[in-house]
């Protein structure tokens, strides 16, 4: 696992042993910055079911104004701790579940990446709360990662785009104008 682009290109991150832990290729990630890429610098993002933060750390690496993790595991939040030691970046990380942070959330983020575990409803009530409480700054993206088909709109989230790379799909939403 490597940091792909950005002042830390190339780092390599460290990462769980095992294979209990599926973090987001690197091949997939290039993929979302890409997508991205103009926008990041001085944004507000959040690292949902961060597991490895590699995501968040991304958007560090290019020039994302703060980033904030969230995993539910002890283990996650140490590796992103020590992840974020190595590269010397600052950031917010906490240990809670991603949906009792968002329903306790009192600002906004220009980027929410929501990586739960595959084959869960987990991403789906993230979304709908993120809509509820109008989590996402007009111009900003909700990411969804999982392996399977869901497109859905939710009151005030427009589902805008959809892409594949290997098993990860990522799903893109904005809020409604």
């Amino acid at each position: 696992m490597r940091v792909v682009a950005g002042k830390h290109r190339g780092r390599v991150l460290n990462e769980f042993k095992g294979k209990d832990i599926r973090p987001t290729a690197d091949r997939a990630k290039e993929a979302l910055f890409n997508i991205l890429q103009f926008d990041i610098a001085g944004s507000t993002f959040l690292d949902l079911f961060s597991g490895t933060g590699s995501i968040g750390i991304e958007a560090l690496s290019r020039g994302a104004g703060k980033v904030v993790f969230v995993d539910s595991s002890l283990e996650s939040v140490k590796l992103i701790k020590s992840n974020l030691d190595l590269l010397k970046e600052k950031a917010e990380v906490y240990n809670s579940d991603g949906i009792t942070f968002l329903q306790c959330l009192s600002g906004k983020f220009d980027y929410i990446f929501i990586d739960p575990p595959y084959k869960s409803d987990t991403g789906e009530k993230a979304l709908q709360i993120i809509s509820e409480r109008k989590l996402l700054n007009v111009g900003g993206a909700a990411v969804y990662e999982h392996d399977g088909d869901y497109v859905k709109d939710f009151d005030n989230l427009e589902h805008y785009d959809l892409r594949r790379y290997g098993i990860a799909v990522f799903e893109f939403y904005r809020m409604k104008i």
